[in-house]
């Protein structure tokens, strides 16, 4: 009989914590079976021809996973720099904002603490942290996210690093190696280095309260260069107008779900090129035209009056969109 894969153990939880203990059941549930395991898109051709049309439409936009660089800004990039706990950061900065914002607040913590300088954020007072990343958009809360993160996070492996969970520990800020404990990167057994699973590597970035799937994904896909299919407001809008999840889906379940029919070859460049997409396009958040829908009604399963549908609702949900954004950014 084929053995039935094991689901890993999630890491220590806070007990005061209900919603780190409710997202940690929800990866556990879904990182083997979809949320929606009688929904059968989309299929890899679907997903396939969706990734030429979005290609062809944006010749610009780079398809292909870029290695992570210390010269990339890690809020623009959504995270694609070496250190794992300065992607966190930088993704977390990029939440709910435009990415010249993020970049703009990323740069200014770095200036005002100095890159990486994750104790001087953490021995600052809170208004100081919010003063530097202001220009983000929502400061007070990605600030106080921030924070106690980075105590977290030196709390649980006694270093502000996260650098285990690319197999890599190496000397930071002044840090001996050997302060690093040791059950975080070695096997107790054999005494080798440990490599941390996807669903492991997503598990301790969800079990930090703050962290959610959407951000862990980016971690993994632009940092730790995992496959990973992240569903952001534009992912998740472009798979209702195609059909790819289920009305009841949100964006949490979205993904999960995604993360299992997207094929891995194709999470990175798909990714791109529909957050890209999604921010260009008017017609695919209203009734003009778009290279998705025209593809859409080369598929004889979708009729005009089935399309329609789904337009007005991807377009009433757009605005909605539009005007929950104009609210965070007259924060």
């Amino acid at each position: 009989m084929p053995r039935t894969a094991k689901r890993p153990r999630s890491p220590p939880q806070d007990r005061d914590s209900p919603t780190k203990s409710k997202k940690l059941k929800l990866l556990a549930e879904h990182s083997l079976a979809s949320p929606f395991p009688d929904f059968r898109r989309p299929t890899a051709t679907e997903a396939f021809q969706v990734h030429a049309v979005l290609s062809k439409s944006h010749p610009d936009i780079p398809a292909t996973p870029r290695p992570a660089s210390e010269d990339s800004d890690a809020a623009r990039t959504c995270g694609n720099v070496p250190n794992v706990l300065e992607s966190l950061i930088g993704t977390i900065l990029s939440q709910n904002t435009s990415s010249s914002n993020s970049t703009a607040a990323k740069r200014s913590l770095d200036e005002t603490f100095g890159r990486n300088n994750f104790a001087a954020i953490v021995g600052a007072e809170k208004d100081a942290v919010v003063e530097a990343i202001r220009m983000g958009g929502l400061a007070n809360k990605k600030a106080e996210v921030i924070q106690r993160i980075l105590r977290e996070v030196k709390e649980r492996h006694g270093v502000y690093s996260l650098q285990h969970l690319a197999g890599v520990v190496k000397q930071e800020q002044g840090l001996d190696v050997d302060e690093v404990k040791k059950e975080d990167t070695y096997e107790a057994s054999s005494g080798e280095k440990k490599v941390h699973s996807d669903v492991e590597a997503m598990q301790e970035l969800v079990s930090y309260n703050g962290v959610g799937p959407k951000t862990a994904s980016c971690v993994l896909l632009f940092c730790l260069g995992r496959e990973s299919f992240p569903v952001d407001t534009h992912v998740f809008r472009l798979s209702k107008l195609l059909g790819w999840v289920p009305s009841k889906a949100d964006r949490v379940t979205a993904q999960a779900h995604l993360d299992l029919r997207i094929p891995n070859e194709l999470k990175y460049g798909l990714h791109v090129l529909m957050v890209g997409h999604g921010r260009r396009c008017k017609g695919c958040r209203g009734k003009g035209e778009c290279p998705l829908k025209t593809w859409m009604k080369t598929r004889t399963e979708i009729d005009d009056p089935g399309l329609e549908r789904i337009e007005s609702k991807v377009e009433d949900e757009a605005k909605l969109e539009e005007s929950l954004e104009a609210a965070i950014k007259s924060e």
